[in-house]
Formats: structure tokens, sequence, C-alpha cells
């Protein structure tokens, strides 16, 4: 899938909360700290934060609780106003959009999941994934049609009659993303969608999700705590303390190479053969013949870790989805991340 056209761009974004923060962003000189804001009286839940996000790409917001990737999303989205910064989505400049454009940008364009399912309970599964068409306005016999669709999607044939009440919480997170799906969302915005549910379960829908987004090719922000869910989810993982973006990167990025203790710190217990891909540790060829069986560069080491243990080449070919080789692998690295970190 082609990742190479910006959807999403904002650049140095802050929100601010106190008594006339745009008047106390005006005065400063250089970037102040968390805490020299917090001293100043206002409370930093976004600070200068600069990111692109691209057409079907998935980028996970990841934080402790507090850091501001909630807030970071709702700017994004305009459900809360920045208080500096600017905001494009697909070239438009989301913040100069009237009231009415808002609405309709939302209502054609973005879908939204919440941690909070927030269904109808009078409202039958069915009612309920047709409802935002029913606000959009579109008839009776297109929007049934239309939900239908969704409901199969999600794995809720069947449960079209069904009240939310009757449901588990994991049929009703479904309900949630086929009512966000019905509009058919160019851009996808998910607020911790699975953290209320047991692990079991959220392993279930983290698993519906990666189908989905094959299927499907979102733009998708998705938010959580949870640092496997990010590993196992994200194109790209930003990582969010106090306000500010501390590192931004692939998952091997940033299991590999992480930028600050604080991301050290996430990193730290990962087992980090489970996350690198051969396809992240490809060398240059340099006219060096590799023949053999070669390796796919999606693959984690530890998917290929049997072959690494049984393979005497000193470099392994690496090919891409299409078969083309790419690069190499340096075998005894790559035997190195694969039995360094076990514990």
């Amino acid at each position: 899938m082609s990742h190479d056209k910006t959807v999403i761009q904002c650049s140095n974004i802050w929100k601010l909360y106190g008594d006339k923060p745009q008047q106390y962003l005006q005065q400063l000189q250089g970037t102040p700290t968390f805490d020299e804001i917090s001293q100043a009286g206002y409370i930093a839940a976004v600070r200068d934060v600069s990111l692109e996000i691209n057409r079907g790409e998935m980028l996970v917001i990841m934080g402790l609780s507090g850091s501001g990737k909630s807030t970071l999303v709702r700017c994004l989205s305009r459900l809360v106003e920045v208080t500096s910064g600017s905001i494009s989505i697909d070239g438009e400049d989301l913040l100069a959009l009237s009231e009415k454009q808002l609405i309709d940008i939302r209502r054609n364009k973005m879908g939204m999941v919440f941690q909070n399912f927030a269904l109808l309970p009078h409202r039958t599964v069915l009612e309920n994934v047709a409802y935002p068409l029913e606000m959009r306005g579109q008839n009776r016999h297109d929007r049934r049609a239309r939900a239908l669709e969704v409901i199969k999607l999600v794995g809720l044939e069947g449960r079209e009659e069904y009240f939310p009440r009757e449901l588990s919480g994991g049929q009703q997170q479904r309900v949630g993303i086929a009512r966000s799906l019905a509009i058919e969302p160019d851009i996808w915005f998910l607020d911790e969608p699975f953290s209320a549910l047991d692990p079991l379960i959220r392993r279930e829908m983290q698993d519906e999700f990666l189908r989905l987004q094959e299927m499907l090719g979102k733009t998708i922000v998705f938010i959580t705590h949870d640092f496997d869910e990010a590993l196992r989810l994200a194109d790209r993982i930003a990582i969010m303390k106090d306000g500010a973006v501390e590192q931004i990167g692939t998952p091997d990025n940033i299991v590999l190479k992480p930028a600050t203790d604080y991301v050290r710190k996430f990193t730290e217990e990962i087992e980090k053969s489970r996350v690198v891909r051969t396809g992240f540790l490809a060398q240059a060829m340099n006219g060096l013949a590799v023949e053999g069986e070669a390796v796919a560069a999606g693959a984690t080491l530890a998917e290929i870790g049997r072959q690494l243990v049984s393979d005497t080449r000193e470099f392994l070919p690496i090919a891409d989805e299409k078969g083309a080789i790419i690069g190499k692998l340096d075998r005894q690295a790559a035997l190195d991340l694969l039995f360094g970190d076990r514990k």
C-alpha cells in the first residue's frame, strides 16, 4: 500500500489551558519546559507538536495517562481548538473552516471511535450503525443497506436486531467500529478503543482491526497506552510525554534506537526479535551475489529464527513482497538480536 501522500499535517501545535494562553505563547523566547509552563500558571496539554501522516498509514500515538495523546488527536479533528499552530487535511486548512464546513468534513471524511462506545441503548445494532447516515440525511433504504454491509464486515451478521445490553463488550466495540465505518471515512481516529476489554477479547479485536485495515486501507491515528498493542498495530509510533512527542518512528526504529531515556524505558522489556523485521536490517548488496533462499523483508527475526540457526551463509538475501532482492541480512548480527535479548 502506498504511503507517499501526506493526508494530515500539523506544525507547531500547542494546546495550553489557563488565562490568555495565546498571549503567553507570543511572549515566549525559545521553547519552555513542561515545568516552566506549569510555574507560569498554565497546563500544557500539547507542546509544540509537528508531524505528518500519510495516506493508508497507521500512526499509533502512545504514552502514559496525562501525556497529551488524547488531546492531540482531538486537536487533529478540531474537537478541541488549538492555542497555536497549523493543521491541514488533504492540503485544506482545518483551522480556517467554518462550523458548518467542519461538521461536513467530520460527517464525510472522518470516523471516530472512543473507549466509551456511546451506543444508543434503545436502538438496535442496525439502528446504531445507521445513525450517522440518518444524521447525514441519507434515505432509509440506502442507510439500511450500508449498515448491513458494515455489520457483516465487522462480524456481527445475525445480530442486527440485538440491543446493546444483549451484546458482550467486544461485540459492543464492533458496533462502535461499524458505526464509524458506515460513513466510509478516509481518516479514522481511534482513542484507546480496546482498553476496556479483557485481554482475550482485546487480542481478537486487534486481529479484526488488522484485517479491516488490510481490506480498507484507511489513514488511521490510533491512541493506546499499551506498548505491545502499539508494536502490533503501528506503521509508525509517536511516543508522548508531558504534551510533547519524544520520538516518532517505525516499531523497529523505536525498539533498536530509542531517542531518549523515557523511550528506552518503554522498550527495555520488549523482546526485540519479535519486533525487528529483516527489511529494517537490510544492507546494500554492493555487488555481492547472494544465492539461495531469501528471507521476506516483512518477517520478524523471531519468525525466521529456525532458518537463521540452520543456515550457514554469512549473508542472506532479503526479498520484498514481489520477490525482488532489496538487500542482504548479516546472519550473525541477526542471531545476536535473536538470542541476545532472551530472558
